[in-house]
């Protein structure tokens, strides 16, 4: 991890965190207040003072942050991380939320560093008493894993890769991995996931991930990992392919949240389900006006080539929903409709499970890991309707995509007892304090915090 979270009783600089207005009542001689002046530091959000010792060396230090949470997280320490000079360094006053403080801390320190040198500094910050810092280091290594996964380019994250990143997340935690690849999947009945991916050089495949006791509550993750997206036949433009290498957002973000489920020992029988397809063009690649069938049944006539995720998301939804699980959540990149709604910070989820709706919004804004309920508004289903098949995979008047996206799901979810879609973006397009440009995780701390609160042992 860049920043070390050491409960070390060694020497350690307190770094004050200071609003502009509680700047003059710091308790700071005569000799610090000067610097202070003549260095004009004035407690504005996200600057940094160094204060000198009798000395000469580094003393103590100040960091501005905001007058009140309101449109400020304490993730927002995140970017004291990248301005902290090496050693070891503790909170002189602790945070009114220091398990937040501290996870934004780390997440700041994160640096994709696997074609270029990094120059890290060797940084440790001491876990506030009472503060479970494992907890904190196994959230904020669940998070790197999604990034890391997000930002690798489809030249070395495609299905074959992703496999290896699940084959290796199992192996840490003593889970069992199967794989269904090529022609399997139309011998084991999984036409839609083969029908999408079949063009690629490399194989599509169903990645299928368990872990737990058999016995306990069944908990199904299902993440859509669609590599690459060129839109199928349907081609995007190149502007609109340049970052999908993150359309298998879905997938990263189900593991690392398998990894906090997993690092957590959550009492669930855990299954993880991800379709790892490309969404290439060749000369077998399906085409506008297929029409497909489904693991579940129900056929499905190809409206656009582009609206590819929905169709893999659906044969292994359908395969999560025979096991009658007691949840069933899926997450994936799906429509640039979520994001015109709502922004790229703000991932849309759907439900009808209202107790599970409103668990998810209080952690969502307990664990700053926003989250926003969307309708499934059921009379927009019939924008689905198709005149040679059962449904088709988009609409024709475009209104309402990420709602109609979520009903399409929903088509192919029937005996789960409660089940949750999320549209995430899997990107962070501007810099924040805890987080760089680049792969995101959406929603998985919060819905781990509701997990915790259900399945601890």
């Amino acid at each position: 991890m860049p920043v070390k979270l050491t409960a070390a009783t060694d020497p350690a600089r307190p770094v004050h965190l200071v609003t502009r207005a509680g700047l003059a009542g710091l308790a700071l001689d005569d000799a610090a207040r000067g610097w202070v002046a003549a260095n004009g530091f004035s407690g504005e959000e996200g600057k940094l003072l160094l204060l000198p010792g009798a000395g000469g060396d580094i003393a103590e230090a100040l960091f501005g942050v905001a007058e009140q949470r309101g449109g400020f997280s304490p993730l927002g320490l995140g970017a004291l991380a990248r301005q902290l000079p090496e050693g070891a360094w503790r909170f002189a006053e602790t945070p009114a939320e220091p398990g937040l403080a501290l996870l934004g801390l780390a997440l700041g320190g994160y640096a994709f560093s696997r074609y270029r040198k990094h120059q890290g500094r060797d940084i440790a910050f001491i876990v506030p008493e009472g503060i479970d810092g494992e907890a904190v280091r196994r959230r904020a290594e669940a998070v790197f894993l999604v990034r890391d996964l997000i930002n690798t380019p489809a030249s070395d994250m495609g299905p074959e890769a992703l496999e290896r990143a699940a084959r290796d997340l199992a192996a840490a935690h003593g889970a069992e991995v199967a794989v269904i690849a090529g022609d399997e999947l139309l011998a084991q009945n999984f036409p839609m996931i083969h029908a999408v991916g079949r063009a690629a050089a490399q194989a599509p495949r169903l990645i299928d991930l368990t872990w737990g006791r058999p016995d306990a509550p069944k908990l199904a993750l299902v993440g859509k990992g669609v590599c690459f997206d060129t839109g199928g036949l349907d081609i995007k433009p190149a502007s609109g392919m340049l970052l999908m290498k993150k359309d298998m957002g879905g997938a990263a973000n189900v593991l690392g949240l398998a990894a906090l489920v997993m690092g957590g020992r959550l009492d669930v029988r855990l299954r993880v389900l991800i379709p790892a397809v490309e969404n290439a063009t060749s000369g077998n690649a399906f085409r506008p006006g297929d029409v497909l069938r489904s693991r579940k049944g129900p056929t499905v006539e190809i409206g656009n080539t582009d609206a590819e995720g929905r169709l893999v998301l659906a044969d292994a939804l359908a395969l999560a929903d025979e096991e009658e699980p007691d949840l069933l959540i899926d997450m994936a990149t799906l429509t640039g409709a979520a994001r015109v709604a709502l922004g790229p910070d703000l991932p849309p989820f759907f439900t009808d499970d209202e107790a599970l709706a409103a668990a998810l919004v209080v952690a969502s804004v307990e664990v700053a890991d926003p989250l926003w309920r969307m309708p499934l508004w059921s009379p927009y289903d019939k924008k689905l309707a198709s005149k040679v098949a059962d449904l088709n995979n988009v609409t024709t008047d475009g209104f309402a995509g990420a709602v109609t996206a979520a009903l399409f799901l929903r088509r192919f979810v029937d005996k789960a007892k409660s089940w949750a879609h999320l549209d995430v973006f899997g990107w962070c397009p501007v810099e924040k304090p805890h987080c760089p440009v680049g792969g995101e995780a959406q929603g998985i701390r919060a819905i781990e915090t509701v997990l915790a609160e259900r399945y601890r042992r």
